[in-house]
């Protein structure tokens, strides 16, 4: 019996020491784990919370800013985006007041891409040249557009999207005249033979060959598209050629609508195209977006395309003319690298992707991107290889008194294409005004 007791008493001793060596362990683990959780709170705690202030215009009317910036936040979860919406009419000015009242901002968008020399000067903007090749960014993908915002050896912005010049064209008209359809290889003299061969008819049913729009960068933006000139000059001959197609379309040929009419009725560019009226005009990437509205709503039955803006006969197909809208960082950012991840991220190839599918053309033109564009509701056949473009040029450069400059050149046109004037006239009295601009 005793011996009996002996056994059990053992046996229990192996069970107790089983059970206390497992709880033991039990122990070890969950306080090992606790540990762990303990220092990966204390990790998160202590990694800076960054709020991120962003300047931008018109943010509330649309969508792609926030996703944008919940996309950015998924990527960086220490970074939050605080947007500064102001409305588009006012947002130059305010921003101009920001900086100048040492502003908190740490990144900005430039609606007025001519005003950025003016920020440099004023030592507004952050340099992003080391940023640039730390993360081997190559600059030529934005199509030339970078280099606009390059001053004394440094980059002080990047270009995030862009609108510029392409041909719209009506295909019923060219299918009546039995005339093949513009190529993205179309030089202005081809331009101007085309619209003189497909204008027919009289009076109100007439149908032009074309619609030079009276904006002065219809005859004026063609002159600079090469690159070799700008709107800023000490000498406007260069723009005789121009002028002298213009006006031969205009008075001559009488395939293009008058300057005066279309003025002094206050006719917008898009109701002559839009009511079946012009066989081709030259006009900003944007109007896409309202021909596919005007369509959905039943406003218009145009048959449209849509080719490569003509080039003049001494360079190749592909160069245009254009805007666009630069990022840049506040040279007095106290969050300069999480600015420099947003800039990074909304100017990459994967912004530029998805920017497509929202119908904005990106300032990188990659297969995708122009696909996307291509493949939105409504897009006539052939979008992506029109769009496919090798330089823009911008329209108004990236320099001083271009406003002035600009509203000089805006009423000479007036007066050439009104032909109150003659064209060498016209541009000696643009060379003289502006020479007392740039010389004051």
């Amino acid at each position: 019996m005793k011996k009996r007791i002996n056994v059990v008493l053992l046996c229990m001793i192996v069970v107790v020491a089983l059970f206390s060596g497992c709880s033991s362990k039990e122990k070890t683990e969950t306080n090992n784990e606790k540990t762990a959780d303990s220092g990966q709170t204390k990790k998160a705690a202590t990694e800076k919370q960054i709020e991120l202030k962003v300047a931008v215009w018109d943010n509330s009317s649309t969508e792609i800013g926030n996703d944008l910036a919940a996309k950015f936040t998924e990527k960086y979860p220490n970074i939050k985006v605080e947007y500064i919406d102001v409305a588009s009419t006012e947002y130059t000015n305010k921003l101009s007041i920001m900086l100048n009242g040492g502003s908190d901002l740490d990144v900005f968008y430039i609606k007025d891409a001519d005003t950025t020399l003016s920020m440099y000067k004023k030592g507004q903007l952050y340099d992003l040249t080391s940023k640039i090749k730390e993360n081997n960014i190559d600059l030529k993908k934005y199509n030339g557009l970078a280099s606009n915002f390059q001053f004394d050896g440094g980059t002080y912005g990047l270009p995030y999207r862009t609108d510029y010049y392409v041909l719209y064209y009506n295909k019923d008209i060219f299918d009546a005249a039995n005339e093949p359809y513009p190529t993205n290889d179309m030089t202005w003299d081809e331009y101007a033979e085309v619209a003189a061969r497909i204008t027919d008819g009289e009076g109100a049913n007439k149908k032009y060959g074309a619609l030079t729009h009276t904006w002065k960068d219809c005859v004026q933006n063609w002159a600079i598209q090469e690159g070799k000139n700008t709107v800023i000059s000490d000498d406007y001959s260069f723009m005789i050629p121009y002028y002298e197609r213009a006006l031969k379309m205009q008075n001559d040929d009488k395939s293009a609508m008058d300057y005066a009419t279309l003025k002094t009725s206050n006719i917008h560019y898009s109701g002559p195209f839009l009511n079946g009226q012009v066989g081709m005009m030259p006009m900003g990437s944007w109007f896409m977006n309202t021909i596919i509205l005007r369509k959905s709503q039943g406003e218009t039955n145009i048959n449209w395309g849509v080719a490569t803006l003509p080039h003049d006969k001494s360079i190749e197909a592909g160069y245009t003319v254009g805007a666009t809208t630069p990022i840049a960082m506040n040279a007095q950012s106290k969050n300069k690298d999480a600015a420099w991840k947003f800039i990074q991220f909304a100017t990459n190839e994967n912004a530029a992707a998805y920017l497509s599918t929202q119908g904005v053309i990106p300032s990188i033109l990659t297969e995708e991107a122009l696909a996307n564009v291509a493949d939105a509701d409504g897009m006539p056949q052939g979008v992506a290889e029109a769009l496919s473009v090798k330089n823009i040029e911008l329209d108004r450069p990236i320099a001083a008194h271009v406003l002035e400059v600009n509203k000089v050149l805006d009423e000479e046109h007036g007066l050439i294409m009104f032909g109150e004037t003659t064209i060498e006239e016209g541009l000696n009295k643009m060379k003289e005004r502006v020479s007392e601009i740039i010389n004051d």
